[in-house]
Formats: C-alpha cells, structure tokens, sequence
C-alpha cells in the first residue's frame, strides 16, 4: 500500500442509515429492500467515514437496494481529518495497520458477512474500494458454490492477485483510474486479457487523468475528478440495476 491509499478528501453530507451488526460485526445499513443486497467492502478510512456511507446511501437510493458496509478492521479506524493532511499521513504506521487487517485475518468475516447476506436476500452483489477491492474477487471466486455473490464491482483495487483475477466466477465490473500504483499495468493488463477469456460478463471502465482513490476520496472541487466519481456512480448504479433487479 501506499500514500495515494489513504490521500484525498472528505466529502460533505449527512449519512441517512443506522448501525446495527451482521454477523457479529459493527455494520452500518441504509435502504429497504427485502429482496435485493449490497455488500460495500470499504477503503482503509473504515466504516466509519463519511464517504462511504454517503455513497452507500446513494446506491441504496439509486440501484434499489439494502446496503450493508461492515466494519473489517475490528473497530480501528484512521482519522478521517488525515485524508489532507500530508504529516499526519506520513506518521500512518501502514505496515502495522495492514499486518492487523491482512487478508488471512479479514477474509473470514468477508465471507460470513456476505453469507450472511445470501441467506436473507434473493440477490447478492458486493463492491470494494482500494482494500475492498481483492475482497470482492474473492467473494465472486468460481469455488464458492452456490455463488456468495451475483456480481461483483471495484474501483481501485489493492492488493489484487493473480490468481484472484484467475479463480473468478461472477460477472466483473472494474472501474480504474489512469493513474494507479496499486492496481498496476500489468494487473489492468491481466484483467482485461483474463476475464473475457472466460467468457464472464465484463465491464472494463477507465478513467483517464485521475488517481487510485478518486471513487471514495476524490475533490468535488475539481471538475475532472468530479466528472469522473459522477461516472463511476452511474457505471456502478447501472451493472447492479442490471445484474440484482434485470437478471
């Protein structure tokens, strides 16, 4: 992991939801749905940060669904007041915050949480942002069976394997800015050569003159970020209209 990471902006809104827990785990929800779920693996801010559950009732409102954003980090969170304050970041201790919440450690209540989840609701789709996005790979992994998830999305994934990419089952949305260290060339490369290839249902969108982090910490101040979260809502709103409500 890197600075960009953890770098960005705090957005302004009021979320609308409530917390509660699933399976066993703090979890903020929003939406009403009885039929149709969205399981929101966040970024490294946490469950907590504003971003995320302004967006989670967001896609509640527009995909028409009961959103779910856990707390995958046992109740530690990093400041939300460090997104712009460059120090602060570089006193983070990130390979201590990662060592605690490493995918052996996390992944586990991922897949309880989206069980969970499965056992209630008819349809099933889970998105991931920056460290949610290898998560979402792997709820959507062709091992699970019957499938965890109908689909999956992410926007800037970290930490993406290989062989994630290789054991994929479930139709795929990727939303990839330009400019991205953790979700490297050569991991693009192996997506977009990977996933057609077996046959999946597959949305590759790119976005060109922004960074990793631009989908849940990008600066509505900035008319080419905000242009660009504004289509990366709208290309997530549509493929879980299309795959939890159409298919």
């Amino acid at each position: 992991m890197s600075d960009c990471c953890v770098k960005g902006f705090q957005w302004d809104g009021t979320p609308e939801g409530k917390e509660t827990k699933l399976a066993g785990l703090n979890t903020y929800v929003t939406g009403s749905n009885d039929q149709v779920a969205l399981l929101l693996i966040h970024d490294l801010f946490g469950w907590t940060f504003t971003n995320v559950r302004v967006l989670a009732d967001q896609y509640a409102r527009e995909i028409n669904a009961t959103v779910y954003v856990p707390d995958f980090f046992g109740g530690e969170v990093i400041a939300p007041e460090i997104v712009r304050d460059f120090a602060r970041l570089r006193q983070l201790d990130m390979p201590g915050f990662l060592a605690r919440n490493s995918k052996l450690t996390r992944e586990g209540e991922i897949v309880a949480c989206a069980k969970a989840i499965r056992a209630t609701y008819t349809k099933v789709g889970a998105i991931g942002f920056c460290f949610g996005g290898w998560a979402v790979f792997r709820l959507g992994a062709k091992s699970h069976e019957p499938p965890l998830v109908d689909c999956i999305s992410t926007a800037h994934p970290s930490m993406l394997e290989n062989d994630e990419i290789e054991n994929v089952g479930v139709p795929v949305q990727i939303l990839a800015p330009e400019v991205d260290p953790m979700f490297s060339p050569a991991l693009k490369e192996a997506c977009n050569r990977v996933i057609p290839a077996k046959g999946l249902p597959y949305d590759y969108q790119f976005f060109p003159s922004v960074e990793h982090g631009f989908g849940i910490r990008g600066n509505p101040g900035d008319i080419v970020e905000r242009e660009a979260m504004v289509r990366a809502i709208g290309a997530a709103v549509s493929w879980f209209k299309y795959w939890l409500h159409v298919k």
